[in-house]
């Protein structure tokens, strides 16, 4: 009978449990389980079965309890986490951040003119519209957003980034030593290669520097 259990569907299964007003809820698994204990088999041989392959499975995975875990650790080197540097802020600025952390959540997205026309639009930057029957430039309604002064955000913080950190733009280790780590943080130009790259992060590692833009493959 439980292999005929087996073979139903679940609906079909839902059906014999309506008829015999039995909880429909549940797996396959407890569907049939739920019927064969209505009739009247004994489940536990079934589940003893089960266990004694599943011992058999589990005295075959014996054989790698002897490997040591530390050889894994052997191969590989566990990356090396470089903590986040934090800027040093008074009540008012971090007020300030907060701030515009909340205007930004209302501010609209600010499309290009046509930008749904031409894809290499869509990937562009904010630009002016212009022409004498722009609707964008006119600022109708059924448009886009256009820039103006009223989505300004706060003074305080304007140029900050989110961290509150000032960004400093490097090229070589030898602009970090302009940097102050308690209020400014390093973003490196992306014209830079991969080992001089690496010699800013060593050098920034060193001053206590946070480097907004760090790669962790470097």
């Amino acid at each position: 009978m439980a292999e005929d259990y087996e073979s139903m569907t679940v609906s079909e299964l839902k059906e014999i449990l309506r008829e015999r007003e039995l909880k429909l809820s549940g797996k396959k698994s407890e569907l049939i389980e739920r019927l064969l204990e209505f009739d009247g088999v004994d489940v536990s041989a079934e589940d003893a079965s089960e266990s004694d392959e599943e011992v058999e499975s589990s005295e075959s995975d014996d054989d790698f309890d002897d490997f040591d875990d530390d050889d894994w650790d052997d191969e590989e080197e566990d990356e090396e986490y470089v903590a986040k540097q934090k800027p040093v802020l008074d009540e008012a600025m971090k007020e300030a951040l907060a701030l515009r952390a909340e205007q930004k959540k209302k501010t609209p997205s600010f499309r290009r003119q046509e930008w749904y026309r031409y894809q290499r639009l869509s990937k562009s930057g904010w630009r002016k519209p212009s022409g004498m029957d722009s609707k964008l430039r006119r600022n109708y309604k059924y448009r886009g957003s256009l820039v103006s002064v009223g989505h300004g955000k706060v003074t305080e913080a304007r140029g900050l980034h989110p961290s509150g950190f000032r960004e400093v733009m490097v090229h070589n280790p030898l602009d970090l030593e302009k940097i102050n780590p308690a209020t400014e943080a390093a973003r490196v130009g992306a014209t830079v290669g991969g080992r001089k790259r690496e010699m800013i992060h060593n050098r920034a590692d060193e001053l206590g520097i946070r480097i907004l833009n760090r790669r962790r493959d470097v």
